[in-house]
């Protein structure tokens, strides 16, 4: 695996991005049924990126983005259907974990849902826990926002 730290306009996670958008789609019976959410899933702000590549496909990715002072909000966290289940996501979220922690965050925090069962499976298992949801996600009953701190 090799792993590139880029930003938001990197071609590559922008693909990846579209991919994990068709795969929430599908997991909650289509685009209409996430629409509130697609606002708070834009690449705008997102200034720090890792994708991991297998033989230079880029096969899974992550980022953060400012959320307060020593807190990103984890975002945009996607393997590809045909690389799951190979340990990459632990992988993945260590790497991003350790950018983190370089760029002087203490805090990451982020929000899923009920659906995505393989999501709150890894974060629980990488210890993040469930907090209450936060900002944009007060009101909104399918979130599940989840938190850990990286010292």
């Amino acid at each position: 695996m090799e792993i590139v730290y880029t930003d938001g306009n990197n071609n590559d996670f922008i693909e990846l991005c579209r991919l994990l958008d068709d795969n929430l789609d599908e997991i909650v019976g289509g685009e209409k049924q996430r629409k509130q959410y697609a606002q708070y899933n834009t690449l705008v702000d997102i200034n720090d990126v890792v994708l991991l590549y297998k033989d230079k496909t880029a096969v899974a990715c992550a980022s953060f983005k400012f959320y307060d002072k020593g807190i990103a909000e984890v975002k945009r966290v996607f393997v590809r259907k045909e690389y799951r289940g190979q340990g990459i996501s632990k992988q993945l979220m260590s790497c991003l974990e350790e950018l983190a922690k370089n760029k002087g965050f203490y805090t990451l925090i982020l929000e899923t849902g009920a659906p995505l069962v393989e999501a709150m499976v890894l974060y629980g298992k990488i210890g993040y826990k469930i907090i209450e949801n936060y900002g944009q996600y007060k009101c909104m009953k399918e979130s599940i926002c989840m938190q850990k701190t990286i010292k």
